[in-house]
């Protein structure tokens, strides 16, 4: 990434980075937003609640691995899909409407989960799960960034610290809980979310609706725009090593409950560490794309040392993945937001329906790859995902960094009013 594209800055602050402006005020917040996310934290929780507890569930339900990773592909698939659904929601029974209805799918298929007399049942519960998760998760983005004090850098650095704390936590819960039962973590998740609606009802008022009502294909219409299709194409790779790491890497480590879940707490914690405190300075000082650049790269090295090392190194690796992927998750998230002149809701919509399904297959032939290969394999497609993405990045420097400089002004202006006020 030596080439600077038009826009970034130089190490000695020349130049403004497109997505630093606002970045003040983070933890001055409307009771609104804190409220959101709060529920958002326990809506990530859920994404890596089942890590720690993969290897149990697959011997309480007799099940092998890959049918176990079957948990993810189905919750990711169903949350790819409804992306297009989420602003058609949204802009017709109001952004709170659209996150109440969410939480109760949650809630309800959570609990149906924790009940589950086998493993196809568990698959398709989740699936109503990943429902859900994808009408709350894309509306409480644009919910934190039009209601969010200190402009829409401050809005995104709180909607990654809930990210960060979520993905921290439900390996914690998932182990605390799962330690007497693999059940217990799902009905837990069903409680907490049950208090995040209480939440939201309470504390969020009703977002103005927009002017105009978003139709099933304006996701797929924003993808036109190059800046955006170029942001989802590169987190489409991403997001394939991401979760390669997330799903597979608990069979290869083959730890109890509680060590799994201290793990995929260290992990965590620093992926909410370097998303929140660390990509801002390292954007500020170098520039959004050669951040997102470099660390695709190092995640890539990372994932192929995970892959072949020792069962510690595999530790460590593990662990330190989560420091890439926090700066990662950061830049992509304002690329997703900023750089296209859809509105923001649109956007979002657009660029999750691509990303996700990079999620949902993962963890699907992650494992599949290991049965025709060796347990090495899989990790390095990860590494190679991950070069790929920083290739879509390279190639396509001048587009992403450019047209998000230009659009700056009017987007700063629709978070001056609200996300759902386009």
């Amino acid at each position: 990434m030596t080439t600077p594209a038009h826009g970034e800055h130089s190490p000695h602050g020349a130049h403004e980075d497109p997505f630093d402006a606002g970045a003040g005020g983070l933890l001055r917040q409307p009771k609104a937003v804190w409220a959101t996310a709060g529920a958002s934290v326990v809506a990530f929780m859920g994404i890596g609640l089942v890590d720690p507890i993969l290897p149990s569930i697959a011997r309480g339900l007799d099940a092998t691995p890959s049918q176990v990773s079957l948990l993810f592909t189905s919750y990711f698939l169903i949350t790819a899909v409804a992306m297009l659904v989420t602003g058609f929601v949204s802009s017709r029974i109001g952004g709170k409407k659209t996150l109440l209805a969410g939480l109760a799918l949650v809630v309800v298929f959570a609990g149906l989960a924790g009940t589950s007399g086998s493993v196809g049942e568990l698959v398709g519960f989740r699936a109503g799960w990943g429902l859900g998760n994808a009408l709350f998760v894309s509306t409480a983005l644009a919910v934190i960034v039009g209601a969010a004090a200190g402009g829409s850098a401050a809005a995104i650095l709180l909607y990654e610290s809930a990210l960060g704390l979520g993905m921290a936590c439900g390996p914690l819960l998932g182990a605390l809980l799962g330690d007497a039962s693999w059940r217990y973590p799902f009905f837990g998740t069903a409680v907490l979310m049950a208090v995040g609606f209480l939440c939201i009802t309470a504390f969020l008022k009703e977002q103005p609706k927009p002017a105009r009502k978003t139709s099933l294909l304006d996701p797929i219409k924003a993808l036109g725009h190059g800046g955006l299709a170029s942001a989802a194409a590169s987190a489409f790779f991403y997001n394939y090593t991401f979760f390669t790491v997330l799903a597979f890497t608990p069979f290869v480590l083959d730890m109890s409950p509680y060590r799994s879940g201290a793990v995929f707490f260290a992990w965590g914690l620093l992926l909410a560490v370097f998303s929140v405190l660390v990509a801002p300075r390292l954007q500020r000082r170098f520039g959004s794309l050669k951040v997102l650049g470099g660390s695709l790269v190092l995640l890539a090295a990372d994932v192929l040392v995970l892959g072949y090392g020792s069962h510690t190194t595999a530790v460590v690796c593990t662990v330190l993945s989560g420091a890439f992927i926090g700066v990662n998750n950061t830049v992509y998230t304002e690329l997703a937001l900023g750089v296209s002149d859809a509105p923001r809701p649109v956007a979002s919509a657009g660029y999750n329906f691509v990303r996700w399904f990079a999620a949902a297959a993962a963890p699907y032939f992650a494992p599949k790859i290991e049965e025709w290969s060796d347990i090495h394999i899989p990790f390095v497609v990860a590494a190679v995902t991950a070069l790929l993405g920083a290739g879509v990045v390279w190639a396509r420097r001048a587009a992403l960094t450019h047209e998000a400089e230009e659009l700056e002004p009017r987007h700063a202006t629709e978070d001056g009013v609200t996300v759902f006020a386009n």
